[in-house]
């Protein structure tokens, strides 16, 4: 009997490969997933304030904005096509190059990641919860947010703020814990949604005054110095910086891809990242723009124009634009926080306890620790620099990519035993050196030491943007040159 239950303690009817008829994602899905990723505040304001930056450049952040989208294209299908072909998600496909406890515990890093990012992006998704539940109370009683209790606040938190918090955090868990059916309609749904939203406000600024607003977009766009060498090194950081922006979900992105019909339609779905970010872009920059002129009346002080969405609305006095718009922002928060930080983080840790969680247990667990890690990040996190510490833990997945790529590629030529995957038998073939592959882990930490070199190395914090690049490129050279041999 124990020997029996030994060698299913890796197995889990999440992790094992996906039943054939529910590999029905297409190009469609993929393109709704690459278009929750980019669809949310941090994604707007971003591309915003980079064309802002380098002055509406078109040259330097329209091309950056492809070379990093290529980019993206190019390694997406490299991680995705092991998890297509045998259907199986990050955390399982890793213990291949790993071992079965390696897997385990370096998986751990994406999962920490997840859940700091997790319950610090419900912090602020529960803003909007807390805007909107302020604006529903005040047109019923324009004087009731007035009372003494509105002024009690417990680590910066008022009462309706805990109640908004309270609904983000276990509506998200609730939600996303489903099944992984369900998280397919959410996410086709918020990327139509906000795109839909984004089409609003964009005819919102644009009929505001046609002739105005079409010549101050076209205007700004100016082509002069096209190809100026100056613009060399400011086309490679924007580059830098929109990959580094898709980097978290690069390494994991096998979560999403082993629901993929095959292998053309992985490839075409990835590449309508490319589309969404000329698209999102588009929106972004003109509504920022149209938005300046619809306010301010002029274009004149560009380092003053507003480019986060909520400072936008803020300053429309216009209740129902603002409600409408603050919907369409939850949906984007609340899908990036599912593909980004809820689905990754939730397999982690049913490959550190398979036999013992769930879909539920699991998403109860990362709401918990979601929560503490929401509820102390304005009086306490965000005040010691925790994000420094959580970039350190991202600095492993460039290396986690760089040794799955070449592992599956050049040392297994993309065959893997869907049996021994799931075997803690010594003689199985990823169990290694006592479930530990001794070659992957010396060149993972080789990378990470590379790649967390440019967060905590004032000389090198230069190459922030190329960390996960960096870290990558070393892991995957050195576990080469060991496992080839």
């Amino acid at each position: 009997m124990n020997q029996i239950k030994s060698k299913k303690s890796l197995i889990n009817w999440e992790l094992v490969s996906v039943n054939p008829n529910d590999k029905n994602w297409d190009w469609k899905d993929l393109f709704c997933f690459w278009g929750c990723n980019i669809q949310s505040v941090i994604g707007f304001s971003l591309i915003a304030s980079l064309y802002l930056v380098y002055e509406l450049n078109v040259f330097v952040v329209l091309f950056g904005t492809l070379i990093a989208s290529i980019l993206v294209y190019f390694l997406a299908n490299l991680i995705g096509r092991p998890s297509q072909k045998y259907a199986l998600p990050f955390a399982v496909i890793l213990r291949s190059s790993l071992g079965v406890k390696g897997a385990k515990y370096f998986g751990l890093f994406r999962g920490l990641v997840g859940i700091f990012m997790f319950g610090i992006q419900t912090y602020f998704l529960s803003r909007l919860f807390s805007f909107l539940i302020r604006i529903c109370i005040f047109s019923f009683d324009n004087t009731f947010l007035d009372n003494e209790i509105f002024l009690v606040f417990l680590l910066g938190l008022n009462i309706i703020d805990g109640v908004a918090f309270i609904i983000a955090i276990f509506l998200q868990a609730y939600l996303f814990s489903k099944s992984h059916k369900f998280n397919r309609s959410i996410i086709r749904f918020s990327a139509v949604t906000v795109y839909s939203g984004m089409l609003i406000f964009f005819l919102t600024v644009f009929l505001y005054d046609v002739k105005v607003t079409s010549t101050a977009f076209v205007d700004i766009f100016s082509i002069n110095n096209l190809f100026d060498k100056n613009n060399l090194a400011p086309l490679i950081t924007v580059a830098g910086t929109i990959f580094a922006y898709f980097s978290i979900v690069i390494v994991n992105f096998g979560d999403f891809s082993r629901y993929v019909k095959n292998d053309n339609e992985l490839k075409n779905g990835n590449l309508s990242l490319i589309i969404n970010l000329l698209l999102f872009s588009f929106f972004a920059v003109f509504i920022v723009i149209g938005a300046d002129i619809f306010l301010n009346k002029n274009l004149e002080n560009m380092e003053r124009i507003l480019t986060n969405p909520t400072d936008i609305i803020g300053k429309i006095d216009n209740t129902e634009l603002t409600v409408i718009v603050l919907i369409f922002i939850i949906f984007s928060s609340a899908s990036t926080n599912l593909i980004a930080n809820y689905v990754p983080t939730q397999n982690i840790l049913l490959n550190i306890m398979p036999m013992k969680l769930n879909l539920k247990t699991a998403g109860f667990i990362i709401a918990i620790l979601g929560f503490i890690i929401g509820i102390f990040w304005l009086p306490l996190l965000s005040q010691i620099g925790i994000l420094a510490f959580v970039d350190t833990f991202g600095a492993f997945f460039g290396p986690l990519f760089g040794i799955m790529v070449i592992d599956f590629y050049l040392i297994k030529k993309t065959n893997l035993d869907n049996k021994d995957i799931f075997s803690t038998e010594r003689n199985s073939l990823y169990f290694y050196s006592n479930g530990w592959h001794i070659k992957a882990v010396y060149s993972l930490f080789l990378g990470f030491i590379f790649a967390a070199s440019t967060i905590w190395n004032e000389s090198l914090m230069n190459f922030h943007s190329f960390s996960w690049i960096i870290g990558a490129f070393i892991s995957s050279l050195t576990y080469y040159l060991l496992a080839s041999k």
